[in-house]
Parts: structure tokens; sequence; C-alpha cells
């Protein structure tokens, strides 16, 4: 067996100062803000398609219908 790396091998570069760990945790407290908005937004698009589904299932609307 081949010997790999260990972890003391590796080297881990971390934030200098408080500013920069700040910036880099609000990077991270925007980008989650962002997930969950986009998550609700899917959310209200799935319960408008079922309630367009149901609507069209039990024929209370109708497509229109072209015949060429």
């Amino acid at each position: 067996m081949k010997a790999g790396k260990s972890i003391l091998d590796f080297q881990v570069q971390l934030p200098t100062s408080r500013e920069e760990q700040a910036a880099i945790a609000q990077i991270h407290i925007d980008m989650d803000n962002e997930i969950q908005t986009l998550e609700q937004r899917l959310a209200k698009t799935r319960q408008i398609k079922q309630g367009m589904m149901q609507e069209l299932l039990t024929g209370r609307t109708r497509l229109p219908f072209n015949k060429e």
C-alpha cells in the first residue's frame, strides 16, 4: 500500500482580520437569505401550479382549442 499525505502536510488559509471574517460571514448570511427566498418562491410557484392543475382536471377551467 502506498502511504498518503498526512493531514499535517496541508496548509490552511485563515482570515487575517476580524473585518475579513465578518465580511465572509456576511456573504454566507446573504447567500442563506437568497436561498431561503428562492425556496419560498419555488413553494409558492408549486402551489399555484397545483391549483391550476386542479382547476383543469375538475373541468372548472377549459383551455382554448383552435382548430386550424
